[in-house]
């Protein structure tokens, strides 16, 4: 855990596979703070964008635990996408993929308080890293641990506000049962709740 996958300013243009684990992308704002910019998980590429000579490493990779990863050296990624253009046009969506998530995400900062970014930030993690509750009747859905590890600075950051507002919006959410935290780990026990919480669904009268 903690290790360096990719390096912020470096300017090596290896693409990165991640096979397992969980990482996590941040950029340094200055000398004291740093910004959590996004999480990857295995199926990702990682250094996409220094990959095609767009200037040096953007963001620093960390793992959060055990990972495996391939690293893609230049000369072999080039003559690679020329014989599998299927590929190409595969990474050419998960970038724009991106960049409508991007586009979204400022338009959300503006646009929502603090308490419905917060839950969309959590309606996000659930569906793309949860695991729903094991019952006696299966898997319930609508209950989900959330398998990423954050810290309310780092949930801050991906909301775009501050410690103590997070934390006030984590108790609120607490406290009408939504979800449940402890240790760095948070559950949604109320999926649909949570779901309105971040007005992507409407309520039935």
């Amino acid at each position: 855990m903690g290790d360096v996958l990719i390096h912020e300013g470096d300017h090596a243009r290896e693409l990165v596979v991640l096979h397992e684990g969980l990482v996590k992308v941040t950029t340094r704002l200055d000398r004291d703070r740093v910004l959590l910019r996004d999480i990857r998980v295995a199926g990702d590429v990682l250094g996409e964008v220094a990959a095609m000579g767009v200037g040096p490493r953007s963001a620093t990779v960390t793992s959060c635990g055990d990972v495996s990863a391939t690293a893609i050296p230049p000369n072999e990624l080039e003559p690679f996408f020329l014989a599998h253009p299927e590929a190409s046009l595969a990474l050419n969506r998960m970038l724009c993929g991106r960049l409508y998530r991007a586009d979204r995400l400022r338009l959300e900062l503006g646009a929502y308080p603090v308490r419905v970014r917060l839950a969309r930030v959590l309606v996000e993690l659930a569906e793309s890293y949860g695991r729903p509750r094991r019952t006696l009747r299966g898997l319930d859905r609508n209950r989900v641990r959330i398998d990423v590890e954050l810290s309310q600075s780092e949930f801050a950051a991906l909301t775009a506000s501050t410690t103590h507002t997070v934390h006030k919006a984590l108790a609120r959410l607490r406290q009408e049962k939504i979800i449940t935290t402890g240790c760095r780990q948070t559950s949604v026990e109320n999926m649909a709740r949570l779901r309105e919480a971040a007005l992507l669904s409407v309520p039935v009268a």
